[in-house]
């Protein structure tokens, strides 16, 4: 009788596993917007398509690793976070005269310091995440429009920096499989492997029980901050290497896009669970529809739409399998 019902479960459990259900989607979505469009599995559109996911994909992760760590985390900043560190690399690149490569590096450093400015606003001195992010999106968005008075700013294309946005290796775009690919594995191992990831899943379910097994609380989620917005700034890097210009309203609206992947990829709001590998798979389906309905001619204002159902409906059926999650 026992022998019997156990891989019952187990099959149960891989169905109402999100993973399962993004890599379905992801099928189905693909042979729907080839329908669409004629255009959408030619090899050029696919490569092009990948180029774009790698941006909002590092703000996405960012933004699931503030999410797991509980209390409310949200990063809505990360899209004024990310056109504030282009502009600086521009400055330092066109206006200093500094090489590509280390401007790049101090911009990483530039976004983990605009991370803090959160963390430490919400760790440090206890002010609410929502209220705290969406105001450094206003004051992040409006310094990037500041710095530069609305134009544009560049420098990046000497020294080989271009190459990181604009070539392929073995026919996958470097900015995938030099950027994006190695910070979704360190962050997966992470999460799976190390202290972190435990300590993660500890702070994101309670607090006080972190606080007892010795965990450092308002520590971690400082630098969770940190994380998302040095995240940020390197999709700012890969962004000025593919379009060789700095712009302030780079990062527009790509919050919403990366809360929508964290969400749909099984990252519970509350905080505490969700896998990585989720989100990587989201990522996937949330740059397929976005680019296949932008083939298909779709309007900006009903792609934003449908992005919003897709977030409700991620927000629901996270609230369904949490329900009929065991224990």
């Amino acid at each position: 009788m026992t022998t019997g019902a156990l891989p019952r479960r187990s099959m149960r459990d891989r169905v109402s596993d999100r993973r399962v259900f993004l890599a379905v989607l992801i099928v189905a979505l693909g042979a729907l917007m080839s329908l669409l469009s004629p255009y959408f599995l030619e090899v050029g559109n696919l490569l092009a398509m990948t180029q774009y996911g790698a941006v909002i994909g590092l703000l996405a992760l960012g933004v699931s690793l503030v999410i797991l760590g509980g209390r409310g985390g949200i990063d809505l900043s990360v899209g004024s976070a990310l056109s504030l560190s282009g502009i600086v690399m521009g400055l330092l690149a066109q206006n200093l005269g500094l090489s590509p490569w280390l401007a790049a590096l101090v911009t990483v450093a530039f976004g983990a310091l605009l991370g803090s400015v959160n963390g430490f606003m919400v760790a440090r001195l206890g002010l609410p995440p929502l209220i705290v992010t969406l105001s450094t999106l206003f004051l992040y968005g409006a310094l990037a429009q500041v710095l530069t008075h609305g134009g544009q700013l560049g420098g990046f294309n000497r020294e080989g920096f271009a190459a990181l946005g604009q070539t392929a290796i073995l026919g996958v775009p470097a900015q995938v499989l030099l950027v994006l690919a190695p910070a979704f594995a360190v962050a997966i191992w992470a999460q799976n492997r190390t202290a972190f990831g435990r300590r993660l899943h500890q702070i994101g379910t309670s607090d006080r029980a972190a606080a007892l097994a010795g965990v450092d609380v308002d520590k971690l989620r400082f630098r969770l901050y940190c994380l998302s917005g040095a995240l940020a700034a390197l999709g700012a890097v890969v962004t000025n290497a593919w379009l060789l210009t700095a712009r302030p309203s780079a990062g527009l609206g790509m919050e919403l896009q990366a809360i929508t992947i964290a969400v749909l990829g099984g990252i519970h709001i509350f905080g505490g669970r969700g896998h990585l590998s989720g989100v990587l798979l989201a990522l996937v389906v949330v740059v397929v529809l976005s680019w296949g309905l932008q083939l298909a001619q779709v309007g900006n204002s009903v792609q934003t739409g449908i992005l919003g159902l897709v977030l409700v409906g991620a927000a629901l059926l996270n609230n369904l399998l949490s329900r009929r999650a065991p224990g």
